[in-house]
Formats: C-alpha cells, sequence, structure tokens
C-alpha cells in the first residue's frame, strides 16, 4: 500500500509501554482462536486469559519494550486509520447520515477498555462503549509467523475489520443482534456472531475498494488481505488446534466465507450490499 505522506489521523491513542489490571475477553481477531480451545475442551475462555492482577490505574510498565518496527507501523496504522475516516465519512453523508470517528487504541500487553481490561491474548478488538478500537502492534507478527499471513494490506484488513465493528455500532446494527443473541439458544448466537463478523469483513471489502480506486494499492495489496481472512477462518483455525472442526461453535465464519464477504464488499464498493442478516447461504 502507498501510504507514505499520506495523512494520519489524530485519533490515534498511544498506550504503549504501559499495562495493568486482570485481563478480560475483549471480542476482537485473536480472540477466536482462544474461545474456541475452551469451548471444545469446556474451559471458561476468561480463566485461559486471566494473568496476574494488578492495579489498573497505576500505569505500571511493561517488560516489553516499544520497538522502532512499531514506531513505523504506528505511523502506516494511522494512515490507515485516516483513510477509514476518509472513506466512512463520505459514504455515511452520501446516505444521509453523520459519521462519528473512532480512536485508535495502541497498547502494550494489555489495556484498560469500557468493555473491561483486555490482554494482547484478545487480538485487535473494538468496544462500542467508548467508540474505539484496541490493538497491541505485536498482533501483526502473530499474523505472519502463526497464520503465514504477511503483508502491509494484511495489517490494514485488520483494522479496517475492526472498524466495519464501529460502522455496525453507529447503524445500530450491534444493539439488534446483542438483543437477538439474548433470546436464543448459544448455537443460533454464535450463527448470529458469525453473521456480524462476516457483515465486517464486507465493509473492510468496502474499504479496500475505495483504496484502490484512490490509486493507493500496490500489486499483490488485495491477496495479502484475502490471505489474513482465510487464514483466521474458524475452520482453519480449529483444524490447526485441534485436528477437527466444530461448525456449531464457529464465532467469526469459515476461511470461505470471509473470502466471499470481503471480496463481495471489494467488487461492490456498496455497504448496502452488505446484509449478512437476510441471506440464508452465507
Amino acid at each position: 500500500m502507498r501510504w507514505r505522506g499520506e495523512r494520519q489521523s489524530s485519533n490515534v491513542e498511544d498506550r504503549r509501554g504501559f499495562s495493568g489490571g486482570k485481563v478480560a475477553v475483549g471480542g476482537g481477531l485473536g480472540t477466536v482462536l482462544i474461545i474456541i480451545i475452551a469451548l471444545i475442551f469446556g474451559a471458561d475462555p476468561r480463566q485461559l486469559l486471566e494473568q496476574v492482577p494488578s492495579d489498573p490505574s497505576s500505569g505500571v510498565q511493561s517488560s516489553r519494550p516499544v520497538s522502532t518496527e512499531e514506531d513505523q507501523l504506528k505511523q502506516y496504522v494511522s494512515v490507515v486509520l485516516a483513510k477509514s475516516e476518509d472513506v466512512w465519512n463520505n459514504l455515511f453523508q452520501q446516505n444521509g447520515r453523520q459519521y462519528r470517528e473512532p480512536t485508535l487504541v495502541l497498547f502494550t500487553d494489555r489495556v484498560q477498555s469500557a468493555c473491561g481490561m483486555a490482554g494482547a491474548a484478545v487480538g485487535p478488538f473494538y468496544c462500542p462503549g467508548d467508540e474505539k478500537v484496541y490493538i497491541d502492534l505485536s498482533f501483526y507478527e502473530e499474523l505472519r509467523r502463526r497464520f503465514n499471513a504477511p503483508g502491509d494490506f494484511a495489517q490494514a484488513y485488520v483494522i479496517a475489520h475492526e472498524v466495519g465493528h464501529h460502522v455496525q455500532n453507529l447503524l445500530g446494527i450491534s444493539d439488534r443482534v446483542d438483543a437477538m443473541r439474548r433470546r436464543v439458544s448459544e448455537t443460533e448466537a454464535n450463527q448470529l456472531s458469525v453473521r456480524l463478523e462476516l457483515q465486517a469483513d464486507f465493509f473492510a471489502g468496502v474499504f479496500a475498494r475505495y483504496v484502490r480506486d484512490q490509486g493507493m494499492l500496490d500489486e499483490g495489496d488485495i491477496e495479502e488481505a484475502l490471505t489474513a481472512a482465510s487464514a483466521i477462518g474458524d475452520d482453519k483455525i480449529q483444524r490447526q488446534t485441534t485436528g477437527y472442526v466444530v461448525p456449531d461453535s464457529f464465532t467469526h465464519g469459515s476461511s470461505e466465507q470471509r473470502l466471499r464477504w470481503f471480496k463481495k464488499g471489494y467488487e461492490t464498493g456498496d455497504f448496502r450490499q452488505g446484509d449478512t442478516f437476510s441471506v440464508r447461504d452465507l
């Protein structure tokens, strides 16, 4: 992605180098690995994520220093966030709505959000309570190493997906899905979660389409995003971690589904065509 010299967002809050408190499940991309293992083996996901508690208000210095590479990544994700602001401000205005820009919080190891204390094991996540996207930039190394999904546009896809959850929040979709989940079985609630995640993938595809139209993509960028979307499919992660697949426990969608909805967003560029809740075949 051709990002150097582009505007960086001012909506970035840098909390790297500080941590504290007990970890809580945050619901981001990395959560799926821990949740799947917990559901299969009957464990409490919170116990798997728990770390030594401390006072979150004390600003405890983390043992992991901020690297030069992460400072470069900060500049890059700030550009990605700025571009998402341009895209969604424009799309909302075209549809008679006003877009509220989210804040991107960079953290190290663990972070306090309006949704609770969350650790790096949760992965990138969006908290509707404070309208902020949270990411420990070390996740990108995990994306490259564990999920074999390198590349700068794979990294952009991660941000665009979480911003997609912000779009859902602004449109009232998240609240409606939460209300429905409370009235159905666990399996049905998981299916609703899958539809929510696939719609966020669709919105990430819409973002990619507009970045492409502005001439910012390099050859292979879309393939990087598609590789990342496929790598974090529930079926692929379950097969890698346990050797078998439990479709009823899916919360983010299969690799094929995630690819399909990202590609649909990219091909149409129309966020109104991303209704994952009214279609039978995902």
